[in-house]
């Protein structure tokens, strides 16, 4: 268990010993959790991952800012190979980071981190017109709970064979002591596999491909 694995970012570290030494604890019990677990900022910069987080993402390919195990708004937004875990990669994840990410500008709009991401996001046409167009509407289908992560049930696809096709209901939790440090956890409570028929290989579709707005001609 370690501060933002591989070191492609400094890791934040808390001015006080006592919060280090309590981040170092709470790693240690992330790393006995049996579920993907980890620990973000509001930028959803990755603070702390167990083992069973990089392994549910251990297929994914290099990427400059979009590794999961980096900032984990940026690997389900931008990486191409998300979609190979994420189940519903759209719908059940795309879109709701979407509308969290959304949220969370309106609360912090000068934070450099999320500018850039919405910078990201303003460079694909289609992207862009999801965010602007498509995001609002599903919103409203889906209803205020569509920013919410906390007990939402996605669908995953997990390089475990054992596992296989699955599902993960998303438990959210902020200890008064984590959320001082302004960071907060997220865990994927695998649930038993689905029995899905055999599905061929998809060609990665990249986000440029929402299908929330149409496709240019």
């Amino acid at each position: 268990m370690a501060f933002q694995a591989e070191g492609q970012r400094p890791a934040p570290r808390p001015t006080s010993p006592d919060a280090q030494a309590y981040l170092r604890d709470y790693g240690t019990l992330l790393e006995a959790v049996p579920f993907p677990s980890l620990v973000v900022d509001h930028r959803w910069d990755v603070v702390l991952a167990n083992s069973a987080f990089r392994t549910l993402f251990r297929a994914a390919g290099p990427h400059p800012t979009a590794m999961p195990d980096d900032n984990f708004l940026r690997f389900v937004l931008f990486h191409p190979d998300a979609s190979d875990v994420l189940g519903e990669h759209e719908s059940s994840w795309c879109l709701p980071m979407l509308a969290h990410f959304a949220a969370t500008l309106e609360r912090h709009g000068h934070d450099p981190g999320l500018q850039a991401v919405r910078r990201d996001i303003a460079q694909d046409p289609l992207m862009e017109a999801a965010y602007r167009q498509g995001l609002p509407h599903w919103v409203r289908a889906v209803g205020a709970r569509a920013v919410e992560h906390d007990g939402a049930v996605r669908p995953l696809h997990h390089p475990d064979p054992r596992r296989g096709t699955t599902e993960c209901r998303v438990v959210v939790e902020t200890p008064p002591a984590l959320g001082e440090l302004g960071y907060t956890r997220l865990t994927l409570v695998l649930r038993e596999p689905r029995r899905a028929p055999h599905r061929p290989p998809r060609a990665r579709r990249s986000p440029s491909h929402l299908r929330v707005v149409p496709a240019a001609e």
